[in-house]
C-alpha cells in the first residue's frame, strides 16, 4: 500500500509529472523512429539475412539500437557512435595533457569536452554509415539494394548520421528536462522493447511442449536471484574513513569532521563487457560470412556457450575492469586532494602511503567486481546451451537495465524527499550508480 501511495505522490508534484511525461514522449519518438526504413533498401529481406548470418555480434549491437540495426532503419547506428566517442575522450584525458587539463576545469571544461564528443560522434557515424552502405552493396551481390552507387552511399551516410545525431539530441533533452540519464534510458528502452517478443515465444514453446513448466519456474527463480545479486553488487561500496584536521582561517575554524571515501565494487560499470563482447565477437561474425571449412570451424569455437569463448571472454572482462578503473580513478590524485585540504585516512600517512593504500583496496575491489561481471555475462550462454532457454537473459543487457532502473528511481526519490513526500521504498533512499 505504501508503494502505491508513493507512486501517487509522483503525480502530485507538477514538475515531476511534467518530467515523467516528457521522458515518455521522447522515448516514444525514439521507438517510432526505430521502425522508419532507410531509403533504397529492401529492409524485410535484409533483416532475415542479417539475423541468419550476423550471429552473436548482430544480436549484441542490435541490443543497443533496439532492433534498428538488423532492420537497417534510420536509427540503425543507434547511440553506439556517441558511446564510442565518449569512451575515446575519456581515454584521451589520460593520454593528451591538454584534454586532461580541460577535464579538471569544472563546468566550462566539461562543456568543451561534451562539444568535442558531439563532433566525434558525427565523424564516427559518417565512417560507420559509409562502411554499412558499401557492405550492403557487396552483400549477396547487392540484391537488397534498389539503386547501388555513390548516390545510395551518400543518402545512407546522411540518413544514418542524422538518425544518430537526433538520438543524441533526444538523450540530452531527456537528461536536461526529463528524468534520469537520457542516453542510458534510450538504451534501456531498446532492450525492454524486445521483452514482449521473448515472452510470447516462450509461451508458444511451453504450449507446444518443447519446454517444461518446471524448467521455466526454475529459470524464473534464478532470474529473480540474479537481479537481486546485481542490485546488491551495483550498490555495494567500501567506505574508507577520512578525517579532516582542524584549521583556523582568520577568525573561523574549519575541518575537524569525519567523512568517508566511497569505493564502488564495480567501478568500471558495463564498459568491460561491451569491450570484451565487441572484440571477441568480431572475428566470429566475419568468419560466419566466409564459406571456408576451417574458418567456419574457428567461428564455432568462438560462439557463445563454448568453453573457448567463455575463457577468453572472462579473461578480457577481468583485463578491461582493471584497465578502465585505472583510467577513471586515480589514487594519486585522490591522495593529493586529501592532503591539500587537510584530510587523511586514520593510521595512514598522507601522500604516497595514502595513494598506495587506496590503490591496494581498489585492486581488491576491482577483482571482486570483475568476477561478478564475468558470472553475470557468462550466464546467458550457459542457460541457452545447457538448458535450451529460448531467450537471452543476463549479460550486458541485464546490467544496463538494472543499473538504469536504479539511477531513475534514485532521481525520483530525490524529487519526492526534497518535497517532504515518502520515497518509493520504505527503508532509506535508493542509491544509483553515480
Amino acid at each position: 500500500m505504501s508503494v502505491l501511495n508513493s507512486i501517487q505522490n509522483i503525480f502530485r508534484i507538477e514538475e515531476l509529472k511534467k518530467r515523467l511525461y516528457f521522458t515518455f514522449a521522447l522515448l516514444t519518438v525514439y521507438r517510432i523512429g526505430a521502425h522508419v526504413p532507410t531509403p533504397g533498401i529492401d529492409g524485410e529481406q535484409l533483416s532475415k539475412f542479417l539475423t541468419d548470418k550476423g550471429g552473436a555480434l548482430m544480436g549484441f549491437f542490435d541490443m543497443f539500437s533496439g532492433g534498428a540495426l538488423s532492420r537497417v532503419t534510420i536509427f540503425a547506428l543507434g547511440i553506439m557512435p556517441y558511446i564510442s566517442a565518449s569512451i575515446i575522450f575519456q581515454l584521451l584525458t589520460v593520454v593528451i595533457p591538454a584534454i586532461g587539463k580541460l577535464a579538471k576545469e569544472g563546468e566550462e571544461g566539461r562543456k568543451k569536452i561534451t562539444q568535442y564528443t558531439r563532433y566525434g560522434t558525427i565523424v564516427i557515424s559518417l565512417i560507420q554509415s559509409f562502411g554499412i552502405a558499401v557492405g550492403l552493396e557487396t552483400m549477396a551481390n547487392g540484391q537488397f539494394i534498389h539503386n547501388p552507387g555513390w548516390g545510395f552511399r551518400l543518402v545512407t551516410m546522411i540518413t544514418l548520421t542524422a538518425g544518430t545525431t537526433f538520438i543524441m539530441w533526444l538523450g540530452e533533452q531527456i537528461t536536461e528536462r526529463g528524468l534520469g540519464n537520457g542516453i542510458s534510458l534510450i538504451i534501456f528502452a531498446g532492450i525492454v522493447a524486445r521483452l514482449p517478443n521473448a515472452v510470447v515465444s516462450t509461451g508458444r514453446l511451453i504450449k507446444a511442449g518443447e519446454i517444461s513448466i518446471i524448467l521455466m519456474m526454475i529459470v524464473f527463480v534464478l532470474m529473480i536471484g540474479v537481479i537481486a545479486g546485481i542490485i546488491y553488487m551495483e550498490r555495494g561500496q567500501r567506505k574508507i574513513p577520512v578525517q579532516y584536521a582542524k584549521r583556523v582561517v582568520g577568525r573561523k575554524m574549519y575541518g575537524g569532521q569525519s567523512t568517508h571515501l566511497p569505493l564502488k565494487i564495480n567501478t568500471s560499470g558495463v564498459i568491460p563487457p561491451i569491450f570484451a563482447s565487441s572484440i571477441i565477437m568480431f572475428p566470429a561474425t566475419i568468419a560466419g560470412f566466409i564459406a571456408i571449412p576451417w574458418v567456419q570451424s574457428f567461428a564455432k569455437q568462438l560462439a557463445p556457450g563454448s568453453v573457448v569463448h567463455d575463457l577468453i571472454y572472462v579473461a578480457m572482462i577481468v583485463f578491461f575492469c582493471y584497465f578502465y578503473t585505472a583510467i577513471v580513478f586515480n589514487p594519486v590524485d585522490i591522495a593529493d586532494n586529501l592532503k591539500k585540504y587537510g584530510g587523511y585516512i586514520p593510521g595512514i600517512r598522507p601522500g604516497k602511503n595514502t595513494s598506495d593504500y587506496i590503490f591496494r583496496v581498489l585492486s581488491r575491489l576491482t577483482f571482486v567486481g570483475a568476477i561478478y561481471l564475468s558470472v553475470v555475462c557468462v550466464l546467458p550462454g550457459i542457460l541457452i546451451s545447457k538448458f535450451n532457454v529460448p531467450f537471452y537473459f543476463g549479460g550486458t543487457s541485464l546490467l544496463i537495465v538494472v543499473g538504469v532502473a536504479l539511477d531513475t528511481v534514485s532521481q525520483i526519490e530525490s524529487h519526492l524527499l526534497t518535497r517532504s513526500y515518502d520515497g518509493l521504498l520504505k527503508k532509506g533512499r535508493v542509491k544509483g550508480r553515480r
